[in-house]
């Protein structure tokens, strides 16, 4: 991206726009070949950052505050925001940006998930450009699921972890209850992509 005061040829938007749009297309190609990155499944990435957790669409348009910025980062280093992040004083207080991606993560060690955006500031409306989605679908809410914490039972070698009838009802497929008792094996998947197997006994 050039400075502020750096003069646009004609067509040169166009252009930018088409490179910019190229090289997403060739990394999107490039993750899904060397399988670089394994997708987290987008409903029960949202699952866990509960329902007050919204995120912007690819290609719309949304504020960067890049002050709450550098205190977020502050505070996760354990730094002062001065010695973390560079002061620009003549940095705007909010740039209005579109979204150009958004991709969700999850911490492999302490299993907090975050989503990673990438943003190019704009001056106005009129610079935004359609952005194609690659195939990509849109992020959404689970429809159904339930939370508990769990307990010392839970985790227990000798019990289980129990799990509401009505919230079993909904989500696992149906037991057989001509079964003594109604058994079946549930092969889960975590937000690692790690594979779990349990036993599900109805009691």
């Amino acid at each position: 991206m050039g400075s502020a005061e750096e003069k646009s040829k004609p067509g040169s938007l166009v252009s930018g726009a088409h490179t910019l749009l190229e090289e997403m297309k060739l990394l999107k190609e490039m993750q899904d070949h060397t399988g670089a990155r394994k997708l987290i499944s987008s409903e029960l990435w949202h699952a866990c950052a509960g329902p007050l957790v919204t995120l912007p669409q690819v290609g719309s348009l949304v504020y960067y505050f890049p002050q709450g910025h550098s205190e977020q980062v502050a505070v996760s280093t354990n730094r002062t925001a001065t010695s973390q992040i560079p002061n620009y004083p003549n940095l705007a207080s909010q740039l209005l940006c579109q979204v150009h991606n958004v991709t969700l993560h999850a911490d492999k060690e302490t299993d907090e998930i975050y989503a990673q955006m990438s943003l190019q500031p704009v001056n106005s409306e009129k610079d935004v450009f359609p952005i194609p989605d690659f195939g990509l679908k849109p992020s959404k809410h689970p429809t159904e699921f339930f939370c508990k914490t769990l307990t010392a039972s839970d985790t227990s070698t000798h019990g289980g972890f129990s799990v509401p009838r009505r919230a079993a009802e909904k989500l696992f497929p149906p037991l057989d209850y001509s079964m003594q008792p109604p058994t079946q094996e549930l092969v889960v998947r975590d937000l690692h992509d790690n594979t779990w197997t349990f036993r599900h006994i109805y009691r």
